[in-house]
């Protein structure tokens, strides 16, 4: 290997700091905006780098963080994995027993944790559980008293050289670690050797992928905790653009700020954190979006209705697929070459609206109950496996998760989808929330889509529930907009859906909620939806004939 440095992450920083020494690095914080410069960052981290060592943090030894977006939580992610240990961040989303289980599993050495997090993580403190912790690291330049040995940032890094002789590091070797959110049992390990961190990062600042460029200003939304921010601050210095990290939880009027103050072109998120930009700015209040070309959208489905109000302000929604056991992007539903061309607006909606277009380095099939792999027609479906250099092939200490996620070097995602005449990847389902009503499938995530459609639905979401005849039954949870007559608006969704969809997947009931609820990560949580309502009996007697799956 020349050099001994391929495929690692020390060439990203390396670059970073030679070549845009001057490129800024801008974070809201605890203590209000701080910025710096890719010069500086390189020194601070360095600095972070040696204070590890005289701590006596081991090579491979795994560090934990604690934090949202920032400045300081960016500088772990290059002098924990490039000295050779391996970042291991933390959903402080998560229950506690999550939390002590995550700990305990990795046996993390150090702890970064944000100001406002502490009291969270002080109340997840278990000695069994953390035993393996020596040091918890606040992230900022006082100490809160949170009855763990605990020391400040700035104290932590103060006094140590700003120069660090970086080592040659297998691309092999363990760099980071994330844990699923954990909705079915405990939450699994998954390992990113640095290869992994590599070919990812290189896949991503294709045009195929998300396109960055050293003239973009960068701004990660979606938490850094979850699955290392999408990949977008390594993807992010690689190319030498700016960052921007809207910092503990940001609200719309602070998204909307720093999109204006720091003219941010890319930014990224799950649909709720767009959901709410568009309505602080349908409240009346001016944002300048002049700047901003690309929204990217993943975790769950955007919304077409979504995709077409952020055309109308001239930005484009770019829709993106993957799992934390991918490191994390799988597809991105660009267009195609020519399509733009061939296709109407609608049909180009359509596409954008899936989950896209598998990114290059990456293989996928689709494979039906009967173990075939089913066509591309848009119309058959299956499980999406997938395999390439950024899928984790194994589950840390998971044996048992191994047997049954895995086949040869195939991931099993779990997400039933189909494949269009063109490549289009679309997923119909997870496979534990298909609902299967009288021998026939339905979509529970395209009954979702629909309904959010409608101007008058916040949020929705659909969920199989037991029938005495027809096995499953959906019902729909629905989130009203404000001043929405209810009675109104269940009749609309009943009209609107009987005329797109089969009469049997029309929802046996509309139930209003204040709220969906959702996982650690953002994601409509069914699981709870399920467990909330499992007492009560959502379907009453029998499907009306006309509406049997049979009838059809």
């Amino acid at each position: 290997m020349p050099g001994g440095t391929d495929q690692t992450l020390r060439p990203f920083l390396w670059r970073a700091e030679k070549l845009y020494p001057d490129t800024e690095i801008v974070s809201r914080t605890h203590e209000g905006i701080e910025r710096y410069t890719y010069s500086e960052y390189a020194d601070r981290t360095a600095q972070l780098a040696h204070a590890m060592d005289e701590v006596g943090i081991g090579d491979g030894e795994r560090v934990a963080t604690f934090c949202w977006n920032h400045h300081r939580h960016f500088e772990t992610y290059f002098a924990i994995p490039t000295t050779g240990r391996q970042l291991h961040t933390i959903n402080p989303l998560l229950p506690d027993e999550h939390i002590q289980f995550i700990v305990q599993n990795a046996e993390d050495r150090i702890i970064f944790v944000d100001p406002s997090l502490a009291e969270k993580l002080a109340a997840a403190h278990d000695p069994e559980a953390f035993e393996s912790v020596e040091q918890i690291v606040v992230m900022g330049s006082e100490t809160p008293d949170l009855g763990m040995n605990a020391v400040d940032y700035e104290s932590f890094i103060d006094g140590h050289d700003t120069g660090y002789d970086w080592p040659v590091l297998d691309e092999e070797r363990p760099a980071g670690m994330c844990y699923t959110s954990g909705t079915t049992g405990k939450p699994k390990g998954v390992e990113y050797t640095q290869q992994m961190l590599w070919s990812h990062t290189m896949a991503t600042m294709t045009p195929q992928g998300l396109g960055i460029g050293d003239d973009e200003v960068v701004m990660p939304v979606v938490p850094m905790f979850h699955v290392n921010a999408w990949g977008m601050p390594f993807s992010t210095t690689a190319a030498g653009a700016k960052h921007v990290y809207p910092g503990p939880s940001p609200d719309p009027e602070d998204i909307a700020g720093l999109i204006e103050d720091e003219g941010v072109t890319i930014t990224a998120g799950v649909p709720t954190v767009w959901l709410g930009l568009q309505e602080y700015m349908q409240a009346g209040n001016d944002v300048d979006l002049s700047t901003l070309d690309t929204v990217i959208i993943g975790g769950s489905a955007a919304p077409k209705a979504m995709i077409e109000w952020f055309d109308d302000h001239g930005v484009s929604v770019t829709h993106a697929w993957g799992m934390t056991e991918m490191s994390p992007i799988g597809s991105v539903a660009h267009l195609k070459g020519g399509l733009a061309e061939d296709l109407t607006y609608e049909e180009q909606l359509e596409r954008r609206a899936k989950q896209g277009l598998v990114v290059p380095g990456l293989e996928f099939r689709v494979i039906d109950d009967d173990g075939n792999e089913v066509p591309w027609n848009g119309e058959d479906f299956g499980e999406l496996h997938v395999r390439g250099p950024w899928v984790t092939q194994e589950y840390f200490k998971r044996p048992e998760a191994n047997e049954t996620d895995f086949e040869g070097n195939w991931l099993k995602t779990g997400d039933v989808v189909t494949v269009d005449e063109d490549g289009y990847i679309q997923i119909v389902d997870r496979a534990k929330d298909v609902i299967k009503s009288g021998g026939e499938w339905i979509s529970s995530v395209e009954l979702e889509n629909a309904i959010m459609a409608h101007d008058d639905v916040a949020e929705a979401a659909v969920v199989g529930v037991p029938h005495e005849r027809w096995q499953e039954r959906p019902v729909a949870f629905v989130v009203p907009g404000k001043g929405v007559d209810v009675d109104t608006l269940e009749q609309n969704l009943r009209e609107m859906i009987s005329e797109e969809y089969p009469k049997w997947w029309l929802p046996d009931d509309f139930i209003e909620i204040d709220e969906v609820p959702k996982t650690a990560t953002g994601k409509f949580s069914k699981k709870d939806l399920r467990e909330e309502y499992a007492q009560e009996s959502l379907v009453e007697g029998q499907v009306p004939e006309e509406a049997a799956p049979d009838s059809e």
